[in-house]
């Protein structure tokens, strides 16, 4: 079950794509967990007919789990990350037509409409205006399968891998004699979570399939030599890789980072780096990427980067090498200068000897602080951020010994750290004195729980994203508005604005305007949402 900002977040995108019925599924599975056929009928009121095609449609984009138990029956369960994931598909298809072009774009708009197709269901559709167009788009999916930006829909994606998670680990306890311990439950746990995460890699290796091709040698035309090639299995299903574009998202954000903090030119040289790695990241768990030399990441600077606009460079010298310059860059992004622990969380790569390596986990810790400090100002003022630096960089203290250190007055201090406790972004930690823990003998210490902060965050901007929906839905069913966005529709105006009266057109601007601004808020909003939720990880533990 869902909190319930995410729930009415995740009903309002499934009634927005696929309409009120399904939407009403899907609230009864967000706020009663998972369900059967027989009880979702009593909850909604709808005919069965009406609730399967519903399911149907939901299982068909991958929004529902199925799974069957030998106490509840065959029964569904919403995918949330699925359901809110929905968000980014126009800035997936806008990445792929950066990346491949138009028709590997179509491909991807293609199956983020339909769920999951087959090949020759795909290039059908894509080519029906223009037979002749199928080659290209059958090349385009082609590159997307082998760049991973598509994947195979396997059995294991439909089922919840929370269920055989539990079943894996009740196995592997099983093995274990006598009285286990921590270390054996915690050992227990990896091993059931890397036999679940085998199993998913060995189900998503079909795909692509060994075509045997015989071509004549140009030097002899009694000899044939047999060239392998892979070619698009025409059986299987395929949907969009989303943890993919996911890569692309955080490589921009990271680069985003460098530039606030350099300038242009080293934020070019941190291009360079994820670009030279950015084949082998496949997930946006990976703590940080592959080694890569300096050669490497030279290949990938851009002609038009003037790499020593953004040094200070001594005017007696002549200039010097774009690797000399580029060095330079890297020791400045691995805090070459400042050798110590402050120095190493405040850095981008690691820089030893010719190789590099981008420490993702490292860069994601202080962008999700970044997230926390601004909602913390946004909310509380400049003095709760710095009580929330002050806890984040000593640990406990008591509420004398905040004010003492932040040079605060404790009137000022106290109500301060009551509103930060309500909304989660601190808590507190009881430390009695005697066994009968009296309030008088105890102590009372602050302190910043990263996990629950985050939580609550998530919350938040799920609150501020369907708060964003909701206005523009309004903003779009006002009287005036209405009347002129239906009358737009009209076939005749459709072909000749000028049927619209200069009021109208000046309506319909305004309304555009309010819109694209409501657009770009949400984007904002679901970029912290990415980088507390996806870059957060909530199993990796910040310092």
């Amino acid at each position: 079950m869902a909190d319930v900002n995410t729930a009415r977040l995740c009903t309002e995108i499934v009634e927005s794509h696929f309409g009120p019925l399904t939407a009403k599924v899907a609230s009864i599975l967000l706020t009663r967990g998972r369900l059967g056929l027989a009880q979702l009928v009593r909850f909604s009121g709808l005919k069965p007919r009406t609730i399967r095609a519903c399911i149907i449609v939901l299982v068909q984009h991958n929004v529902l789990w199925h799974a069957h138990t030998e106490e509840e029956g065959e029964v569904v369960e919403f995918n949330i990350q699925e359901c809110l994931i929905r968000l980014r598909f126009g800035r997936f298809v806008w990445q792929t037509e950066v990346l491949f072009g138009k028709e590997a774009a179509a491909v991807i708009q293609l199956l983020l409409d339909h769920g999951k197709l087959r090949r020759p269901e795909i290039i059908s559709r894509l080519s029906t205006a223009d037979p002749k167009s199928s080659m290209s788009y059958s090349q385009a999916l082609h590159k997307l399968l082998s760049g991973s930006y598509i994947k195979p829909s396997t059995l294991l994606s439909h089922q919840s891998p929370r269920d055989k998670r539990i079943k894996y680990e009740a196995e592997e306890r099983g093995k274990l004699v006598g009285l286990p311990t921590a270390k054996q439950l915690r050992e227990a746990k990896e091993a059931a979570t890397a036999r679940l995460k085998r199993e998913e890699e060995e189900a998503e290796r079909v795909g692509l399939k060994r075509k045997a091709a015989d071509q004549l040698n140009q030097r002899s035309s009694s000899k044939r030599k047999i060239i392998e090639e892979d070619e698009v299995d025409d059986d299987v299903y395929f949907r969009v890789n989303y943890d993919r574009y996911n890569v692309h998202i955080r490589n921009k954000l990271i680069e985003s980072a460098v530039r606030e903090r350099y300038n242009d030119a080293a934020a070019s040289v941190m291009r360079a780096v994820l670009k030279t790695t950015e084949g082998k990241q496949v997930d946006v768990a990976e703590p940080r990427s592959d080694p890569v030399s300096l050669a490497s990441i030279a290949e990938h600077i851009l002609d038009e980067a003037e790499l020593s606009s953004g040094l200070i460079l001594p005017s007696s010298h002549k200039k010097p090498s774009d690797i000399a310059l580029m060095k330079d860059y890297l020791g400045m992004l691995a805090c070459a200068d400042n050798p110590t622990p402050a120095g190493r969380s405040a850095s981008f790569v690691s820089f030893g000897g010719s190789k590099v390596q981008v420490e993702f986990e490292i860069v994601g810790r202080r962008l999700r602080r970044r997230v926390l400090e601004a909602v913390t100002r946004e909310r509380h003022g400049d003095d709760a951020v710095r009580i929330v630096r002050l806890l984040l960089d000593r640990g406990k203290m008591d509420e004398k010994q905040i004010s003492k250190v932040a040079m605060m007055a404790p009137k000022d201090v106290r109500p301060l750290l009551s509103a930060l406790s309500a909304d989660s972004l601190v808590s507190l930690q009881e430390v009695p004195r005697s066994a009968d823990r009296n309030p008088t003998r105890t102590f009372y210490l602050w302190y910043v729980d990263l996990t629950k902060a985050y939580t609550m965050l998530l919350g938040f901007l799920y609150k501020s994203i369907y708060n964003i929906g909701a206005r523009r839905h309004a903003e779009a069913q006002e009287p005036s508005v209405k009347a002129v966005l239906d009358k737009r529709e009209r076939s005749d105006v459709m072909q000749d604005e000028r049927l619209l009266t200069r009021v109208e057109r000046e309506i319909i601007q305004e309304w555009e305007s309010r819109r694209d601004k409501l657009t770009v808020l949400e984007m904002r909003v679901e970029e912290a949402v990415f980088i507390i939720r996806d870059l957060g990880i909530l199993g990796i533990e910040d310092e």
